[in-house]
Order: structure tokens, then C-alpha cells, then sequence
């Protein structure tokens, strides 16, 4: 005891010697304990994050009984978009996740001003539809084989099964925007739940056969570069960067994407066909929120879409929470 408490007194008398070492040793010990409350909100997270994916992958599935997951991927179809109002409390990839999370909703979503096309949230994440990774026979059009292709700070660009997706959501909100090609009669398909293709005419089925192939190679590449270039470490970042951009005006200047999941899915529907490209910025520019507006009526704060195409009218896959 003797020996410590000596130890003590020394080390304190070194510290009086040395202003810079025990300024250093305070800043570090205020660091720690601020980051205390972060730390324990990371380990929650990640907690809830593994616990909810063991519930999706030990779920037991009766046949022929479907959920309201299982009827809602059904209608969907490669190029549709889907919307997130995340919860950002629930980001499970980190500190700078969850940051840029809140910099999205907080700078880059819009009040409801009677021009979106949905009613209430703030939707600051997205992905786009694309067929599925499976070569069997018949997938091509088994809504089991779709899936979701999205940038995401944990795993970079990834295409994960849609129902999954849909299941290992917590945002307070998940819209599904159904594209319609020209010449399609989908709308109508939507409510009686048919698709009957037979109906469709050789010019329709040559361009959603196109849209298709387009699709499978833009997925594909796309996740080739990010595993190459390490995508997973830069979304989070550029995510923070965008928003700022956004917020000081300075976004025409720089080649950083406001929103790097918008970035990502209107550059998928300009590769099949069914976006315009009117500059080599309109993808990196692009906020979510843009897509609750009709390019039709809007030219600004849209996403504009090639004669024929449009986004039919909005569908809810799922609303937990309205708060």
C-alpha cells in the first residue's frame, strides 16, 4: 500500500511538472467518458441487429400460407423502387451510419408541402429491384428470386433476397414505387394482383426484356466495383459529405452524390432505359425525396423519366409507426 500510494504521489508530481501531459490525459479521459453513452447505443444496436436476423432465419415457414411480406414482393417487379424512412437509432453499421442517417432526414427530406406523391415520412434511403441471382428455370419470373439492390454503410453495395429485405426492416416506413413501361397496363394489374403477360404487345415485352438484361449486368458490376474499391468503408462518409453539400449550396461543385443510394438507383434506371439523362450530375444530385415527386409535372426536385415510363401510384409495404 505504502509502495502505491508513493506511486501515486510521484505520478501526480509529474503531472504539476508537466501541463501538456496532464491537459492531454484530461481531454482523453472527457473523450472517454462521452463516448461512453455512444458505445453502449453501438453494442444495442448490433445486439437488436443479430437477434433480429436469428428470428428471419429460424422463422418457420408454413406452405402455402403467405404473409403480408410474401403478397407484397409478389408485386413487384424488377425497376421498381423502393423507399425507407429509417429509423436511424437502429443503424447497426456505426457512429457515422446513424450520423449520416440523421444529416439525411434532417437536411436533405422536405416538409409536406401538398407535391409529393406519399403523405407523411421522410424518406432518405432507397433501392431498386433487380432480378435475382438464380439461374433455375422459371426464376426469371418467380417473385421469390427478386431482389434488392442498395448502397449500405455496413456491407457497400449489396443485392439481398426482397422478401428478406422486407423482413429484416425497421424503418417506420417502407414505399414500394411500381415502374410501368410504355405500353404496360399495370395499374390495373395492381389491383386485381394479375399479371398476365400474354396481353402485353412485342415492343412492351422486348423492353421489359431489355430493362431485365440491363438490370443483371448493372447489378452485377456495380457489385463487383464496390468489393474492389471497398465501398463499405466510403458510403457513410459520402453520405455526411452529401448532405453538407446540400446544405451550403456547394453540391454543383464537387462530384459527390447528395444521396449515394438515390445516386445508385437512378444510375440503375438510366442504364435500362428508363431515366433520363439529361447531365452527367442529374444521378449524383438526386435526393430520395425526389422520387415522391412526378417528373411529369416537376422538373426540379424530380427524377425524370423517358416518354412512356412513369412511377404508378405509391404502395405501403409497411408502416409501423407514423411518429
Amino acid at each position: 500500500m505504502a509502495s502505491q500510494r508513493r506511486f501515486f504521489q510521484q505520478l501526480i508530481a509529474n503531472l504539476h511538472k508537466r501541463p501538456r501531459t496532464k491537459l492531454a490525459l484530461q481531454l482523453s479521459a472527457s473523450a472517454a467518458v462521452a463516448s461512453m453513452p455512444i458505445m453502449y447505443w453501438s453494442h444495442s444496436a448490433r445486439k437488436e441487429r443479430a437477434e433480429r436476423e436469428h428470428e428471419v432465419a429460424t422463422r418457420i415457414r408454413i406452405p402455402s400460407v403467405q404473409t403480408i411480406d410474401d403478397l407484397m414482393v409478389e408485386k413487384c417487379q424488377p425497376g421498381d423502387v423502393i423507399l425507407f424512412d429509417r429509423r436511424c437509432e437502429c443503424c447497426a453499421a456505426g457512429f457515422s451510419a446513424a450520423l449520416g442517417c440523421l444529416l439525411g432526414k434532417t437536411i436533405l427530406c422536405d416538409e409536406e408541402d401538398g407535391t409529393r406523391s406519399v403523405e407523411r415520412g421522410s424518406y432518405e434511403h432507397c433501392g431498386v429491384v433487380v432480378p435475382g441471382l438464380s439461374d433455375a428455370p422459371g426464376a426469371q419470373h418467380d417473385p421469390s428470386n427478386l431482389c434488392l439492390l442498395e448502397a449500405t454503410s455496413g456491407n457497400g453495395i449489396v443485392c439481398r433476397p426482397l422478401l428478406t429485405r422486407l423482413e429484416m426492416s425497421r424503418s417506420r416506413s417502407v414505399m414500394l414505387l411500381p415502374l410501368s413501361c410504355p405500353g404496360e397496363h399495370r395499374q390495373q394489374d395492381m389491383i386485381t394482383g394479375l399479371d398476365d403477360e400474354s396481353e402485353l404487345s412485342e415492343k412492351t415485352k422486348f423492353l421489359k426484356k431489355t430493362m431485365n438484361d440491363e438490370l443483371i449486368k448493372f447489378r452485377d458490376k456495380w457489385l463487383t466495383d464496390s468489393q474492389s474499391q471497398g465501398y463499405e468503408n466510403q458510403h457513410s462518409y459520402l453520405s455526411i459529405m452529401g448532405a453538407f453539400l446540400y446544405l451550403t449550396n456547394l453540391f454543383p461543385t464537387f462530384p459527390i452524390p447528395v444521396s449515394p443510394s438515390a445516386w445508385l438507383v437512378v444510375s440503375a434506371l438510366q442504364e435500362c432505359g428508363a431515366a433520363m439523362k439529361l447531365n452527367e450530375k442529374q444521378a449524383q444530385q438526386t435526393r430520395v425525396e425526389d422520387f415522391t415527386r412526378d417528373g411529369r409535372f416537376f422538373e426540379k426536385n424530380s427524377v425524370r423519366l423517358r416518354p412512356g415510363w412513369k412511377f404508378l401510384s405509391p404502395v405501403a409495404m409497411r408502416e409501423t409507426s407514423v411518429s
